[in-house]
């Protein structure tokens, strides 16, 4: 199965495992030619899915304010009689 402990067999058959240097990485390669303008297509691709929810959030939130204001509001004709 094995070497003995802590020493497996490294040549498994069927497995295929592939490995790249860290010196021959670049991890910013493709950065500025194609990261950005990717990222800036999506972002600008989501915009009609988050947008119209977002105004009407707006609105609800904003008529909901203007609502719950009034109605703290005392009515002027409750209190004519008043002395």
């Amino acid at each position: 199965m094995g070497g003995d402990f802590g020493q497996l067999k490294t040549d498994i058959r069927g497995v295929v495992t592939t490995k790249l240097s860290p010196f021959e990485q670049k991890a910013f390669k493709g950065l500025f030619s194609h990261g950005i303008p990717n990222s800036i297509k999506r972002t600008a691709s989501n915009i009609p899915y988050i947008v119209p929810p977002m105004i009407v959030g707006y609105i609800v939130y904003d008529w909901a304010v203007h609502a719950h204001h009034e109605s703290l509001r005392k009515n002027p004709a409750d209190f004519a009689n008043d002395k």
